[in-house]
């Protein structure tokens, strides 16, 4: 078929296949037995919850719970805690090519941006619950979750922009073999 012959769709097809592998392995053995999700949401709320407290609000913080009071708070359960969006990032990146020391930190860099976009995530959520609740749902369901993709596409329009050149300039400052 004409359709594997296709570099996009080889990348495309390499994408969904790690992605499927990662959500997997996330579903059948990660997330029951809470090993990741249930300290990453915490420090999540945790994070947000000193943010908010440095931004002079009076909160509230318990497990993976964090409001502003006089609000419900905001739960960061295991679908927003941003290991979709780490699994789909990681997949973009280890399905481009790439050499894969870059690869590895660019992918540590990756996901401290997805973490620190949830955290801001969780932080304007919890000053949209507080004072302006009628937008919540939207914001929530919709415009947070859009910036989540949109920050992934940019994080692999870097990669794929700028993996090759990382990579040409790693292979540039490795010594040559010695001839033998």
């Amino acid at each position: 078929m004409t359709i594997f012959k296709s570099e996009i769709a080889r990348f495309l097809i390499k994408v969904f296949v790690i992605y499927v592998i990662w959500y997997i392995v996330y579903e059948l053995w990660v997330l029951p037995g809470g090993m990741i999700d249930e300290p990453l949401s915490q420090n999540i709320a945790s994070v947000s919850a000193g943010i908010l407290t440095v931004l002079g609000e009076s909160i509230f913080y318990f497990g993976r719970v964090v409001g502003i009071s006089g609000t419900n708070g905001v739960e960061i359960v295991d679908g927003c805690n941003g290991i979709a969006a780490i699994g789909l990032f990681l997949g973009f990146v280890i399905a481009y090519p790439g050499a894969w020391i870059p690869r590895l930190i660019f992918s540590v860099f990756g996901i401290a941006i997805i973490y620190i976009t949830n955290v801001l995530r969780t932080v304007t959520l919890c000053y949209i619950q507080a004072y302006w609740p009628s937008a919540f749902d939207i914001t929530h369901d919709y415009s947070t979750t859009a910036i989540f993709y949109i920050i992934i596409f940019l994080l692999w329009m870097i990669w794929a922009n700028y993996g090759e050149s990382i990579q040409s300039e790693h292979s540039a400052n490795q010594p040559e073999p010695a001839a033998g």
